[in-house]
């Protein structure tokens, strides 16, 4: 490895659990909003909606992070993998929101946080630290 390959490394480490926990509280943050919307509080549809964007935004951004992480020599490919199932699952969450298909979108939301918390649980975890090819 050249001297600069570690510290390139771990500032990819650094930004993708960044982008993990901003990626996780955005999907936190949505059910919050659903929840309220549920109660009957017509005035969070706007916070809600809005919300989705940064849902997005982070999951975007989460997946090109983990794919720079993943290239050869780096890391494992599973985080980008995981990456892209968290983008796609919200952009069809967001899909199926706007057909206000509740019976589908409340329990597809919670699949989406839980994956994005088990996510967060392993990019903040020292395993994910490790050695390419050991994560």
């Amino acid at each position: 490895m050249s001297a600069g390959r570690p510290t390139e490394r771990s500032g990819l480490h650094l930004a993708l659990r960044i982008f993990v926990t901003l990626q996780t509280a955005a999907i936190l943050f949505q059910g919050v909003t659903a929840g309220q919307l549920l109660n009957g509080t017509d005035s969070m549809k706007d916070v809600h909606a809005t919300g989705s964007a940064a849902v997005h935004l982070t999951a975007l951004v989460q997946l090109v992070l983990a794919i720079l992480w993943w290239r050869p020599g780096r890391g494992a490919g599973w985080p980008a993998l995981v990456s892209l199932l968290i983008a796609l699952l919200g952009f069809v969450q967001s899909a199926v929101g706007g057909s206000h298909n509740l019976a589908v979108h409340v329990p597809l939301g919670m699949t989406l946080l839980g994956v994005s918390a088990a996510f967060l649980v392993w990019a903040w975890s020292p395993r994910s630290a490790a050695r390419p090819g050991h994560t």
